[in-house]
């Protein structure tokens, strides 16, 4: 019985008037002084709460003498509290986000390696639509099973792949100088988007920013999509990119770091 009164309690009765209910469905219709008595609470009061239940329409009484109440059905009522609660929610998701002025979606930062992949399991198991991942080997093993079911469940996956990448889903864009990258960066960076609202990216063993600023995600989106557009052309083009660029793409990236650039 208690617990059914902090049930009704966080509902927004108070506790005479989740006893007088409860007891008014035990027995009705009933009296004030009958209320009274199944409820165990003072006449008084019974009487008191009666009329504020009665002006909520939660009860209902007869204009005879003794006046006597009904309660409304119990279905009645959580179906009319469903209903309000969600036209509460559907106003505060509404309205909330405009009480500051710009508002906009934080950034977090999630530390340790333990924590971040965690979060990282997290966000690929929550996923509906499609998974875009920049990853090393090593950091894939500790994500293959739930990208694998996410996979299963008909998710679009597509992946850039660091160093020696084995993945036998999904579309996957291998990365041939991961060692160089790694080097460069002093760590393994990783780059998840789901479903173009939530995104991940820093160093997989160190620390990682976590958001779902969609500002954030569309740059992060963009910025895996172009390595993959970049990767495809340098899988089939390679001999070209070669020619024109230099083993490695050296001209290239001395012409975007601006190293003394010449190309003839």
């Amino acid at each position: 019985m208690d617990e059914l009164i902090e049930s009704l309690k966080q509902l927004g009765f108070n506790s005479y008037e989740a006893k007088v209910y409860i007891a008014l469905l035990k027995k009705y219709p009933a009296t004030g002084y009958e209320v009274a008595k199944l409820a165990d609470i003072p006449q008084s009061r019974a009487y008191d709460t009666l009329k504020s239940l009665e002006n909520e329409k939660i009860i209902v009484s007869t204009q005879e003498k003794p006046q006597k109440y009904t309660p409304i059905k119990p279905k009645e009522l959580t179906k009319r509290v469903r209903r309000k609660l969600l036209s509460n929610i559907e106003f505060l998701e509404k309205k909330l986000p405009d009480v500051k002025a710009g508002y906009s979606e934080p950034i977090h930062t999630i530390s340790g390696s333990f924590e971040i992949r965690n979060k990282l399991i997290e966000i690929v198991n929550s996923a509906k639509k499609n998974i875009y991942i920049e990853i090393w080997s090593q950091d894939f093993k500790f994500l293959e099973h739930s990208l694998f079911e996410a996979y299963n469940r008909g998710l679009d996956i597509k992946i850039v792949g660091y160093d020696n990448f084995q993945c036998p889903f999904g579309t996957v864009y291998k990365h041939r100088n991961g060692r160089e990258i790694e080097l460069s960066l002093d760590g393994r960076l990783i780059f998840l988007i789901t479903d173009d609202t939530e995104g991940i990216f820093g160093k997989v063993e160190n620390r990682v920013v976590w958001t779902e600023n969609p500002e954030i995600i569309f740059l992060l989106k963009e910025f895996v999509v172009h390595d993959m557009y970049l990767l495809d052309i340098e899988e089939n083009f390679p001999e070209q990119l070669k020619y024109f660029y230099g083993a490695g793409l050296k001209k290239l990236k001395d012409k975007i770091t601006n190293k003394n650039y010449s190309m003839h």
